[in-house]
């Protein structure tokens, strides 16, 4: 085996993608294309490259003019709606979905998100400790999962906490928007923590349908919102 095959391995996906998540997690911001080209003693190229097959299996989403990190669920390099803090550190998660998971990456104890209902309401900070979310919030899913993909940054900015299912109706008439499902908080954050659970391993790979499917329905995430199609890529 040559050292451009040994280079490679090393630039695996699942490898690559541990080490932007790493990153993320440690100093709150993804690494750079030309960083991880220093790291892996490649051509900004090659990284160029891995990144691209990052993003085709959903790992990563790119910046549509450069290829460097602009979402890795569940964080955002970019300012969003959601701040998540723990101790000193401050991350952006892509929605609520997306922030409960990273509270629940970073420990789940002594983690807050602080975000506004319906991003245009009333400013709420929600606490997790030991796993547990003291506030009585609810979370919107509003985009079926078969097209959470089409324009992923659009379906994460949809997803958002709001104070009760009534709230989340009369948001989705004012703003002309479809009325999906809405789940309690702690589901979403239990749930959260098993869907992002393989996010920090050095052998991280994408839900299968049937694998993601299963998930949906260990915690009662059932209806249109959660339907899947029999057969295709992982999710």
């Amino acid at each position: 085996m040559g050292r451009g095959d040994i280079i490679l391995l090393e630039l695996n996906s699942a490898a690559l993608h541990h080490a932007i998540m790493r990153h993320l997690v440690d100093r709150g911001c993804a690494p750079s294309a030309s960083s991880l080209a220093r790291e892996y003693g490649v051509n900004i190229d090659v990284v160029a490259g891995a990144l691209r097959e990052l993003q085709d299996l959903h790992g990563v989403v790119l910046h549509p003019h450069v290829p460097e990190v602009w979402i890795a669920h569940p964080f955002s390099t970019a300012p969003t709606p959601f701040a998540v803090k723990h101790d000193r550190r401050v991350w952006w998660g892509n929605c609520a979905w997306c922030s409960l998971g990273v509270a629940a990456l970073v420990g789940g104890n002594g983690v807050t998100i602080q975000t506004t209902l319906g991003a245009e309401g009333q400013p709420v900070t929600i606490h997790v400790d030991s796993g547990k979310v003291r506030e009585d919030l609810w979370v919107h899913f509003p985009i079926p999962m078969t097209h959470a993909w089409d324009n992923v940054v659009y379906t994460c900015s949809t997803m958002l906490v709001f104070d009760s299912e009534l709230a989340i109706d009369g948001w989705c008439t004012r703003h002309n928007l479809p009325r999906g499902d809405a789940q309690p908080i702690q589901q979403a954050y239990d749930f959260a923590t098993v869907w992002y659970g393989l996010h920090l391993d050095p052998d991280w790979r994408k839900w299968t349908l049937d694998e993601a499917r299963q998930i949906f329905t260990r915690f009662g995430f059932q209806g249109p919102v959660w339907a899947l199609p029999e057969s295709g890529q992982r999710f």
